[in-house]
């Protein structure tokens, strides 16, 4: 289960480290094609969401990497699930329901990752 602990993390922080990075490189204007959500929110905000999401991305390896602080990962995987929470409600009332979908996918999968490190393969 450590095993796979690790491969969910690695791919949570590839994936959120990702978009965090696409949030603080480019200009609302430029995302709001893809992500039609960021109208509903200021630029600093997307900004502010992008820097949550490799701070997360981050959280989730580099702790357990280096032996530093490694009760930063579970805490980073609970960050994502108070995020994607956040991510579902802001689809839900602009009415894109197809987009819960990926959201409720990751929200189980940095959940089972906080489980798995404050319970029975912690640090």
């Amino acid at each position: 289960m450590n095993v796979v602990l690790w491969i969910i993390a690695a791919l949570l922080a590839v994936a959120f480290g990702a978009a965090g990075l696409m949030k603080l490189t480019q200009p609302k204007e430029k995302l709001a094609p893809k992500m039609a959500y960021v109208e509903d929110f200021s630029g600093g905000a997307v900004k502010a969401i992008g820097a949550v999401e490799i701070l997360a991305a981050l959280g989730l390896v580099l702790p357990a990497v280096t032996g530093i602080a490694p009760v930063l990962v579970p805490l980073a995987a609970l960050g994502l699930v108070v995020v994607m929470i956040g991510a579902a409600v802001v689809h839900a009332r602009r009415g894109e329901n197809q987009l819960i979908v990926p959201n409720v996918v990751l929200l189980v999968l940095a959940a089972v990752v906080a489980w798995g490190r404050f319970g029975p393969y912690s640090f």
